[in-house]
Protein backbone atom coordinates (compact mmCIF):
# COMPACT_ATOMS: atom_id res chain seq x y z
CA UNK A 1 0.00 0.00 0.00
CA UNK A 2 1.36 3.44 -0.96
CA UNK A 3 2.02 5.87 1.87
CA UNK A 4 0.75 9.45 1.59
CA UNK A 5 4.31 10.76 1.06
CA UNK A 6 4.93 8.37 -1.87
CA UNK A 7 1.59 9.26 -3.48
CA UNK A 8 2.40 12.97 -3.12
CA UNK A 9 5.82 12.45 -4.72
CA UNK A 10 4.24 10.59 -7.67
CA UNK A 11 1.66 13.36 -8.12
CA UNK A 12 4.39 16.01 -8.01
CA UNK A 13 6.43 14.16 -10.65
CA UNK A 14 3.49 13.81 -13.06
CA UNK A 15 3.61 16.14 -16.06
CA UNK A 16 0.64 16.34 -18.42
CA UNK A 17 1.39 15.04 -21.92
CA UNK A 18 0.72 18.43 -23.55
CA UNK A 19 3.68 19.83 -21.58
CA UNK A 20 5.87 16.73 -21.46
CA UNK A 21 5.73 16.24 -25.23
CA UNK A 22 5.68 19.91 -26.26
CA UNK A 23 7.92 20.10 -29.37
CA UNK A 24 11.42 21.50 -28.79
CA UNK A 25 12.41 21.81 -32.47
CA UNK A 26 10.61 22.76 -35.68
CA UNK A 27 10.95 19.17 -36.96
CA UNK A 28 8.86 17.83 -34.07
CA UNK A 29 5.93 20.24 -34.62
CA UNK A 30 2.96 18.19 -35.85
CA UNK A 31 0.92 19.15 -38.92
CA UNK A 32 2.36 22.63 -39.61
CA UNK A 33 5.15 21.84 -42.10
CA UNK A 34 4.20 24.79 -44.33
CA UNK A 35 5.03 27.15 -41.45
CA UNK A 36 8.04 25.42 -39.90
CA UNK A 37 9.75 25.09 -43.31
CA UNK A 38 9.28 28.81 -44.01
CA UNK A 39 10.61 29.81 -40.59
CA UNK A 40 13.68 27.54 -40.89
CA UNK A 41 14.47 28.97 -44.33
CA UNK A 42 14.12 32.53 -42.99
CA UNK A 43 16.52 31.74 -40.12
CA UNK A 44 19.02 30.00 -42.39
CA UNK A 45 18.98 32.85 -44.94
CA UNK A 46 18.95 35.54 -42.25
CA UNK A 47 15.69 37.01 -43.58
CA UNK A 48 13.72 37.39 -40.35
CA UNK A 49 10.81 39.80 -40.17
CA UNK A 50 10.66 42.06 -37.11
CA UNK A 51 7.00 41.15 -36.39
CA UNK A 52 5.08 37.91 -36.90
CA UNK A 53 1.40 37.13 -36.49
CA UNK A 54 0.58 33.48 -35.78
CA UNK A 55 -3.14 32.86 -36.18
CA UNK A 56 -5.30 29.75 -36.22
CA UNK A 57 -7.44 27.48 -34.03
CA UNK A 58 -6.52 26.79 -30.41
CA UNK A 59 -4.09 24.02 -29.54
CA UNK A 60 -2.40 23.69 -32.94
CA UNK A 61 1.09 24.96 -32.03
CA UNK A 62 1.10 28.78 -32.30
CA UNK A 63 2.76 29.49 -28.94
CA UNK A 64 4.98 26.42 -29.30
CA UNK A 65 6.31 27.64 -32.67
CA UNK A 66 6.82 31.13 -31.21
CA UNK A 67 8.97 29.69 -28.41
CA UNK A 68 10.94 27.47 -30.78
CA UNK A 69 11.59 30.47 -33.05
CA UNK A 70 12.76 32.53 -30.07
CA UNK A 71 15.10 29.75 -28.96
CA UNK A 72 16.46 29.00 -32.45
CA UNK A 73 17.39 32.56 -33.42
CA UNK A 74 19.41 32.92 -30.20
CA UNK A 75 21.11 29.51 -30.50
CA UNK A 76 24.90 29.85 -30.77
CA UNK A 77 25.31 26.55 -32.57
CA UNK A 78 22.45 26.25 -35.10
CA UNK A 79 22.26 23.12 -37.26
CA UNK A 80 22.63 23.47 -41.07
CA UNK A 81 18.85 22.91 -41.36
CA UNK A 82 18.11 26.00 -39.26
CA UNK A 83 17.27 24.18 -36.01
CA UNK A 84 18.38 24.92 -32.43
CA UNK A 85 21.12 22.65 -31.04
CA UNK A 86 19.39 22.30 -27.62
CA UNK A 87 22.80 22.00 -25.93
CA UNK A 88 24.35 25.50 -25.87
CA UNK A 89 23.90 27.84 -22.87
CA UNK A 90 21.24 29.87 -24.68
CA UNK A 91 19.15 26.79 -25.55
CA UNK A 92 19.42 25.23 -22.07
CA UNK A 93 18.37 28.51 -20.42
CA UNK A 94 15.38 28.73 -22.79
CA UNK A 95 14.35 25.15 -21.95
CA UNK A 96 14.79 25.80 -18.22
CA UNK A 97 12.67 28.97 -18.45
CA UNK A 98 15.48 31.21 -17.17
CA UNK A 99 16.34 33.05 -20.39
CA UNK A 100 16.17 36.85 -20.25
CA UNK A 101 15.73 37.06 -24.03
CA UNK A 102 12.12 35.88 -24.17
CA UNK A 103 9.19 37.81 -22.71
CA UNK A 104 5.62 36.48 -22.82
CA UNK A 105 2.54 38.59 -22.27
CA UNK A 106 -0.96 37.16 -22.00
CA UNK A 107 -3.12 39.86 -23.59
CA UNK A 108 -6.29 38.23 -22.26
CA UNK A 109 -5.44 39.40 -18.72
CA UNK A 110 -2.94 42.20 -19.51
CA UNK A 111 -4.75 44.21 -22.15
CA UNK A 112 -4.52 47.79 -20.90
CA UNK A 113 -2.44 50.69 -22.22
CA UNK A 114 -0.21 50.51 -19.12
CA UNK A 115 0.62 46.84 -19.80
CA UNK A 116 1.70 47.64 -23.36
CA UNK A 117 3.66 50.71 -22.24
CA UNK A 118 5.56 48.53 -19.74
CA UNK A 119 6.36 46.13 -22.59
CA UNK A 120 7.50 48.98 -24.86
CA UNK A 121 9.77 50.27 -22.07
CA UNK A 122 11.52 46.88 -21.93
CA UNK A 123 12.16 46.99 -25.68
CA UNK A 124 14.56 49.92 -25.25
CA UNK A 125 17.12 47.71 -23.49
CA UNK A 126 19.39 45.59 -25.68
CA UNK A 127 19.96 41.92 -24.74
CA UNK A 128 22.84 41.33 -22.33
CA UNK A 129 23.57 37.98 -23.93
CA UNK A 130 22.33 36.56 -27.22
CA UNK A 131 21.38 38.25 -30.45
CA UNK A 132 17.63 38.91 -30.12
CA UNK A 133 15.01 39.75 -27.53
CA UNK A 134 11.72 38.11 -28.45
CA UNK A 135 8.34 39.38 -27.23
CA UNK A 136 5.44 36.92 -27.50
CA UNK A 137 1.98 38.45 -27.06
CA UNK A 138 -0.63 35.69 -26.73
CA UNK A 139 -4.35 36.25 -27.49
CA UNK A 140 -3.39 39.62 -28.98
CA UNK A 141 -6.96 40.25 -30.20
CA UNK A 142 -7.91 40.92 -26.55
CA UNK A 143 -5.90 44.17 -26.44
CA UNK A 144 -8.00 47.31 -26.14
CA UNK A 145 -8.06 49.78 -29.05
CA UNK A 146 -5.94 52.26 -27.08
CA UNK A 147 -3.43 49.51 -26.23
CA UNK A 148 -3.17 48.63 -29.93
CA UNK A 149 -2.48 52.27 -30.76
CA UNK A 150 0.21 52.48 -28.07
CA UNK A 151 1.85 49.46 -29.66
CA UNK A 152 1.79 50.67 -33.28
CA UNK A 153 4.92 52.80 -33.45
CA UNK A 154 7.13 50.24 -31.70
CA UNK A 155 5.77 47.46 -33.90
CA UNK A 156 6.53 49.45 -37.04
CA UNK A 157 10.07 50.55 -36.12
CA UNK A 158 11.48 48.28 -33.44
CA UNK A 159 15.23 48.21 -32.64
CA UNK A 160 17.15 45.62 -34.71
CA UNK A 161 17.47 43.20 -31.76
CA UNK A 162 13.71 43.08 -31.01
CA UNK A 163 11.31 40.61 -32.60
CA UNK A 164 7.58 40.51 -31.87
CA UNK A 165 5.46 37.39 -32.23
CA UNK A 166 1.73 37.96 -31.86
CA UNK A 167 -0.57 34.94 -31.49
CA UNK A 168 -4.34 34.90 -31.87
CA UNK A 169 -7.31 32.63 -32.51
CA UNK A 170 -9.36 35.52 -33.96
CA UNK A 171 -7.45 37.37 -36.67
CA UNK A 172 -10.55 39.29 -37.80
CA UNK A 173 -10.57 41.23 -34.49
CA UNK A 174 -7.11 42.69 -35.04
CA UNK A 175 -6.78 46.21 -36.44
CA UNK A 176 -5.68 46.38 -40.12
CA UNK A 177 -2.88 48.77 -39.06
CA UNK A 178 -1.42 45.95 -36.93
CA UNK A 179 -1.91 43.31 -39.63
CA UNK A 180 -0.06 45.43 -42.20
CA UNK A 181 3.02 45.57 -39.96
CA UNK A 182 3.27 41.79 -39.45
CA UNK A 183 4.29 38.75 -41.46
CA UNK A 184 1.18 36.59 -41.16
CA UNK A 185 1.27 32.80 -40.69
CA UNK A 186 -2.02 30.88 -40.78
CA UNK A 187 -1.93 27.68 -38.74
CA UNK A 188 -4.32 24.94 -39.82
CA UNK A 189 -6.23 22.31 -37.89
CA UNK A 190 -4.21 19.16 -37.41
CA UNK A 191 -5.55 16.23 -39.46
CA UNK A 192 -6.88 13.12 -37.72
CA UNK A 193 -4.11 11.01 -39.28
CA UNK A 194 -1.37 13.30 -37.92
CA UNK A 195 -3.04 13.31 -34.50
CA UNK A 196 -3.32 9.51 -34.40
CA UNK A 197 0.34 9.09 -35.41
CA UNK A 198 1.47 11.50 -32.68
CA UNK A 199 -0.70 9.81 -30.05
CA UNK A 200 0.69 6.42 -31.12
CA UNK A 201 4.25 7.69 -30.61
CA UNK A 202 3.36 8.88 -27.11
CA UNK A 203 1.62 5.67 -25.99
CA UNK A 204 4.58 3.66 -27.31
CA UNK A 205 7.02 5.81 -25.30
CA UNK A 206 4.86 5.58 -22.18
CA UNK A 207 4.28 1.79 -22.61
CA UNK A 208 0.51 2.28 -22.67
CA UNK A 209 -1.69 -0.33 -24.32
CA UNK A 210 -3.95 1.51 -26.73
CA UNK A 211 -6.14 0.29 -29.59
CA UNK A 212 -5.79 2.26 -32.81
CA UNK A 213 -9.59 2.64 -33.00
CA UNK A 214 -9.51 4.33 -29.57
CA UNK A 215 -6.86 6.81 -30.73
CA UNK A 216 -8.95 7.54 -33.85
CA UNK A 217 -11.97 8.34 -31.66
CA UNK A 218 -9.82 10.70 -29.54
CA UNK A 219 -8.53 12.41 -32.71
CA UNK A 220 -12.10 12.91 -33.99
CA UNK A 221 -13.27 14.27 -30.65
CA UNK A 222 -10.38 16.77 -30.46
CA UNK A 223 -11.38 18.27 -33.86
CA UNK A 224 -7.86 19.19 -34.98
CA UNK A 225 -6.66 20.48 -31.59
CA UNK A 226 -3.55 18.56 -30.49
CA UNK A 227 -3.66 19.93 -26.95
CA UNK A 228 -7.22 18.64 -26.51
CA UNK A 229 -6.30 15.19 -27.84
CA UNK A 230 -3.39 14.92 -25.36
CA UNK A 231 -5.61 16.04 -22.47
CA UNK A 232 -8.24 13.47 -23.44
CA UNK A 233 -5.58 10.75 -23.65
CA UNK A 234 -4.30 11.65 -20.15
CA UNK A 235 -7.83 11.44 -18.71
CA UNK A 236 -8.60 8.10 -20.33
CA UNK A 237 -5.25 6.60 -19.23
CA UNK A 238 -6.07 7.61 -15.64
CA UNK A 239 -9.66 6.37 -15.98
CA UNK A 240 -8.65 2.97 -17.41
CA UNK A 241 -5.40 2.45 -15.48
CA UNK A 242 -3.26 2.45 -18.63
CA UNK A 243 -5.32 0.25 -21.00
CA UNK A 244 -7.07 2.34 -23.67
CA UNK A 245 -9.69 0.37 -25.64
CA UNK A 246 -12.32 1.46 -28.14
CA UNK A 247 -15.16 0.67 -25.72
CA UNK A 248 -13.79 2.42 -22.64
CA UNK A 249 -12.89 5.45 -24.77
CA UNK A 250 -16.51 5.70 -26.00
CA UNK A 251 -17.70 5.33 -22.41
CA UNK A 252 -15.35 7.99 -21.04
CA UNK A 253 -16.08 10.51 -23.81
CA UNK A 254 -19.83 9.82 -23.61
CA UNK A 255 -19.99 8.86 -27.30
CA UNK A 256 -22.71 6.51 -28.55
CA UNK A 257 -21.41 3.42 -30.34
CA UNK A 258 -22.07 3.68 -34.09
CA UNK A 259 -23.64 0.21 -34.07
CA UNK A 260 -26.76 1.80 -32.55
CA UNK A 261 -27.08 4.11 -35.56
CA UNK A 262 -26.75 1.19 -37.97
CA UNK A 263 -29.55 -0.62 -36.06
CA UNK A 264 -31.72 2.52 -36.09
CA UNK A 265 -31.26 2.88 -39.84
CA UNK A 266 -32.13 -0.77 -40.42
CA UNK A 267 -35.34 -0.51 -38.38
CA UNK A 268 -36.37 2.60 -40.36
CA UNK A 269 -35.70 0.97 -43.71
CA UNK A 270 -37.91 -1.95 -42.58
CA UNK A 271 -40.46 0.55 -41.16
CA UNK A 272 -40.21 -1.33 -37.86
CA UNK A 273 -41.31 1.42 -35.46
CA UNK A 274 -41.41 -0.74 -32.28
CA UNK A 275 -37.76 -1.77 -32.85
CA UNK A 276 -36.70 1.89 -33.28
CA UNK A 277 -38.59 2.98 -30.14
CA UNK A 278 -37.15 0.15 -28.05
CA UNK A 279 -33.67 0.94 -29.32
CA UNK A 280 -34.05 4.61 -28.32
CA UNK A 281 -35.30 3.50 -24.90
CA UNK A 282 -32.13 1.42 -24.49
CA UNK A 283 -29.98 4.41 -25.53
CA UNK A 284 -31.91 6.67 -23.13
CA UNK A 285 -31.34 4.26 -20.23
CA UNK A 286 -27.60 4.41 -20.91
CA UNK A 287 -27.76 8.12 -20.02
CA UNK A 288 -27.40 9.69 -23.48
CA UNK A 289 -29.27 12.97 -23.93
CA UNK A 290 -31.68 13.32 -26.84
CA UNK A 291 -29.77 16.14 -28.56
CA UNK A 292 -26.62 14.00 -28.58
CA UNK A 293 -28.58 11.18 -30.26
CA UNK A 294 -30.04 13.56 -32.88
CA UNK A 295 -26.64 15.12 -33.59
CA UNK A 296 -24.90 11.73 -33.76
CA UNK A 297 -27.53 10.26 -36.07
CA UNK A 298 -27.33 13.33 -38.34
CA UNK A 299 -23.55 12.89 -38.59
CA UNK A 300 -24.10 9.19 -39.32
CA UNK A 301 -26.53 10.03 -42.18
CA UNK A 302 -24.03 12.59 -43.51
CA UNK A 303 -21.35 9.88 -43.58
CA UNK A 304 -23.69 7.61 -45.59
CA UNK A 305 -24.28 10.41 -48.11
CA UNK A 306 -20.52 10.89 -48.42
CA UNK A 307 -20.15 7.15 -49.20
CA UNK A 308 -22.67 7.26 -52.04
CA UNK A 309 -20.05 8.59 -54.46
CA UNK A 310 -16.46 7.27 -54.68
CA UNK A 311 -15.23 10.83 -55.33
CA UNK A 312 -16.38 12.03 -51.90
CA UNK A 313 -15.66 8.78 -50.03
CA UNK A 314 -12.28 10.23 -48.94
CA UNK A 315 -14.22 12.66 -46.71
CA UNK A 316 -15.34 9.74 -44.55
CA UNK A 317 -13.45 9.89 -41.23
CA UNK A 318 -14.46 6.90 -39.15
CA UNK A 319 -12.54 4.38 -37.06
CA UNK A 320 -10.61 1.62 -38.79
CA UNK A 321 -12.79 -1.25 -39.98
CA UNK A 322 -16.01 0.81 -40.17
CA UNK A 323 -15.54 2.04 -43.76
CA UNK A 324 -16.85 -1.19 -45.34
CA UNK A 325 -19.90 -1.20 -43.08
CA UNK A 326 -20.73 2.39 -44.05
CA UNK A 327 -20.33 1.69 -47.77
CA UNK A 328 -22.63 -1.37 -47.56
CA UNK A 329 -25.29 0.59 -45.63
CA UNK A 330 -25.04 3.48 -48.12
CA UNK A 331 -25.70 1.12 -51.05
CA UNK A 332 -29.00 0.07 -49.46
CA UNK A 333 -30.11 3.68 -48.83
CA UNK A 334 -31.59 6.01 -51.43
CA UNK A 335 -30.22 9.53 -51.75
CA UNK A 336 -33.70 11.07 -51.41
CA UNK A 337 -34.22 9.19 -48.13
CA UNK A 338 -30.83 10.29 -46.74
CA UNK A 339 -31.28 13.97 -47.71
CA UNK A 340 -34.83 14.08 -46.29
CA UNK A 341 -33.68 12.34 -43.10
CA UNK A 342 -30.87 14.86 -42.68
CA UNK A 343 -33.34 17.74 -43.01
CA UNK A 344 -35.69 16.21 -40.42
CA UNK A 345 -32.84 15.61 -37.96
CA UNK A 346 -31.44 19.11 -38.47
CA UNK A 347 -34.81 20.73 -37.83
CA UNK A 348 -35.42 18.51 -34.81
CA UNK A 349 -32.04 19.38 -33.30
CA UNK A 350 -32.70 23.12 -33.73
CA UNK A 351 -36.09 22.81 -31.96
CA UNK A 352 -34.84 20.44 -29.24
CA UNK A 353 -34.11 23.18 -26.67
CA UNK A 354 -37.64 24.60 -26.97
CA UNK A 355 -39.35 21.23 -26.48
CA UNK A 356 -40.92 20.72 -23.04
CA UNK A 357 -40.89 16.94 -23.26
CA UNK A 358 -37.44 16.16 -24.66
CA UNK A 359 -37.98 12.41 -24.92
CA UNK A 360 -41.27 12.80 -26.78
CA UNK A 361 -39.59 15.29 -29.14
CA UNK A 362 -36.95 12.72 -30.11
CA UNK A 363 -39.55 9.94 -30.40
CA UNK A 364 -41.65 12.07 -32.77
CA UNK A 365 -38.54 12.53 -34.92
CA UNK A 366 -38.01 8.76 -35.00
CA UNK A 367 -41.66 8.26 -36.00
CA UNK A 368 -41.24 10.74 -38.90
CA UNK A 369 -38.06 8.97 -40.02
CA UNK A 370 -39.73 5.57 -39.72
CA UNK A 371 -42.45 6.50 -42.25
CA UNK A 372 -40.17 8.65 -44.40
CA UNK A 373 -39.56 5.97 -47.04
CA UNK A 374 -43.31 5.48 -47.41
CA UNK A 375 -43.81 9.26 -47.80
CA UNK A 376 -41.10 9.44 -50.47
CA UNK A 377 -42.83 6.70 -52.49
CA UNK A 378 -45.96 8.85 -52.67
CA UNK A 379 -46.13 11.58 -55.30
CA UNK A 380 -48.76 13.97 -56.57
CA UNK A 381 -50.15 13.08 -59.98
CA UNK A 382 -52.94 15.28 -61.38
CA UNK A 383 -53.78 16.52 -57.89
CA UNK A 384 -54.26 13.01 -56.50
CA UNK A 385 -51.97 10.98 -54.29
CA UNK A 386 -50.81 7.81 -56.01
CA UNK A 387 -48.23 5.30 -54.97
CA UNK A 388 -45.18 5.10 -57.24
CA UNK A 389 -44.02 1.78 -58.53
CA UNK A 390 -41.53 0.26 -56.20
CA UNK A 391 -38.62 -0.46 -58.55
CA UNK A 392 -36.83 -2.63 -55.99
CA UNK A 393 -39.90 -4.92 -55.64
CA UNK A 394 -40.63 -4.85 -59.38
CA UNK A 395 -44.29 -3.90 -58.78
Amino acid sequence: MLTFGVVTAIMENFIVSARKYRPQNFNTVVGQQHITTTLKNAIRNNQLAHAFLFCGPRGVGKTTCARILAKTINCTNQTPEGEACNTCNSCTSFDAGTSMNIHELDAASNNSVDDIRALVEQVRFAPQAGKYKVYIVDEVHMLSASAFNAFLKTLEEPPPYAIFILATTEKHKILPTILSRCQIFDFKRITNNDTVEHLQEIVDKESIKAEKAALQVIAQKSEGCMRDSLSILDKIVSFTNGVVTYQNTLEHLNILDEDYYFKLLESMQLQDLPAAMLLFDEINKKGFEGDLVLNGFAEFIRNLLVCKDPKSASLLEVVEGMQTKYIQAAEKSGISFLVSALNILNESEINYKMARNKRLHVELTLIKLNFLQQAIELSVDNGQLVKKKNELMGQ
